[in-house]
């Protein structure tokens, strides 16, 4: 029996999509938003030398095939991607009408979104007075602060001292259906963070709002910084995707990062959290002892969260190369018959206008099997590990096997 490993790097886009230019960072359309070849070419052009110097050193991603899946995704030029791929390659395009990760996720996991995603408007205050009054109904405070398209860590350094002064809690959004609620663990309490959200979030999902987030943080006015106990509590996926399908099957399923808070725990067995050296950490012990028939379904959420979102782009190619270096070991270690997929949910350009995730295709990478799949769907990534798995899926989905 065969084991299959699915990991998500957060936002590691390719360009290319077809449907870019009726998405948007601020006024600018996302038509030639590239997260890997713009940061590629920062690199080479010495744009990126904090903490790293030089061309984009990614031998173990390039020889899976990263670079030419870029290639075939827009036609973009990636300095220092350039190897014959070795393993399975190609790129996906989504359906779902999103750029967020609830839409990437569940279209990866086989299940397009089958609705549009309530948005709030880019206006202050950007919440209705009904929601902003249920806020601060279930805080116990006179009212919120924020109630605007924000930065996370941006507002924090606005509002975070007033926040510890009044107890009131910061609510922002941004372009991808998110309520985000900031806290300071200690002032505010983690716990009645989380609680605020739970509380709150089957008002925001009756709203077909995809996610209600909480944000901690720690620290005091000018050291603020957010912290690992972030949670999504997100709209429950509205049928069965590839975690149901592989536990169906009598299979376990574990779930790394993010996974569990995205598809509301359905389908999956068990979930380690943490940074993404902490994840990485649990992916190379799944490797090592996940056993036959299973399913490990990984997110690595920092490319995004702490590199793509502040435009950070040496910031973006350090952890593309950390993330590499790191995979090489774990790759070496994978058992005859298992497969590996590396691919991505979205773009996030940093070298693109505004803060928010950009429309790109993104790349589909194996070990364990080979050859050029060109052009498929995202739900063909779940298609695939169901067939590898031997594990019934929709018969509509198209396999890349």
């Amino acid at each position: 029996m065969t084991r299959a490993f699915l990991v998500v790097m957060d936002s590691v886009g390719i360009g290319g999509a077809p449907d870019a230019a009726v998405y948007f960072n601020g006024d600018l359309p996302d038509t030639g938003a590239n997260t890997l070849a713009h940061i590629a070419q920062a690199c080479a052009e010495g744009r990126a030398e904090q903490g790293r110097s030089g061309v984009l050193r990614l031998p173990h991603l390039d020889a899976l095939g990263l670079g030419a899946a870029c290639r075939l995704a827009s036609g973009a030029r990636v300095p220092g991607l350039e190897a014959v791929p070795q393993g399975l390659w190609g790129a996906a395009t989504e359906q779902s009408r999103g750029k967020d990760t609830p839409s990437g996720h569940w279209e990866l996991a086989g299940l397009p979104v089958p609705w549009d995603w309530h948005v709030f408007p880019n206006e202050v205050p950007a919440f209705p007075q009904e929601v902003t009054a249920r806020v601060a109904e279930l805080a116990g405070t006179e009212g919120i602060l924020g109630n605007c398209h924000a930065s996370g860590t941006t507002i924090l350094d606005a509002l975070g001292e007033e926040h510890i002064r009044t107890g009131k809690p910061i609510c922002y959004t941004s372009a991808d259906s998110v309520f985000q609620i900031a806290a300071h663990e200690e002032h505010f309490g983690l716990e009645r963070l989380l609680k605020l959200c739970v509380d709150l979030a089957p008002t925001l999902h009756e709203m077909r709002v995809g996610r209600v987030i909480a944000r901690p943080f720690v620290g005091a006015a000018g050291v603020f910084q957010r912290t690992k106990n972030r949670r999504d509590f997100a709209v429950t996926p509205p049928g069965k995707v590839l975690t149901n399908w592989v536990q169906d099957a009598g299979r376990p399923v574990h779930a790394i990062g993010k996974i569990g808070d995205i598809f509301s725990m359905q389908g999956i067995d068990s979930v380690t959290k943490g940074t993404d050296a902490e994840l990485m950490a649990d992916l190379a012990r799944q490797v090592d002892t996940a056993p036959d028939g299973g399913l490990v379904f990984a997110n690595f959420v920092e490319f995004d969260s702490l590199y793509g979102h502040r435009r950070d782009v040496s910031g973006y190619a350090r952890a593309l190369e950390w993330f590499d270096a790191e995979l090489g070991s774990i790759l070496d270690r994978l058992r005859p018959g298992d497969l590996m997929i590396l691919t991505a949910d979205h773009g996030n350009d940093p070298t693109w206008a505004g803060t928010d995730h950009t429309r790109e295709r993104v790349p589909v990478l194996g070990a364990g099997a080979s050859g050029e799949i060109g052009l498929v769907d995202f739900t063909s990534v779940a298609a695939g590990i169901s067939q590898h798995l031997g594990v019934t899926c929709p018969q509509n989905l198209r396999s890349f096997l």
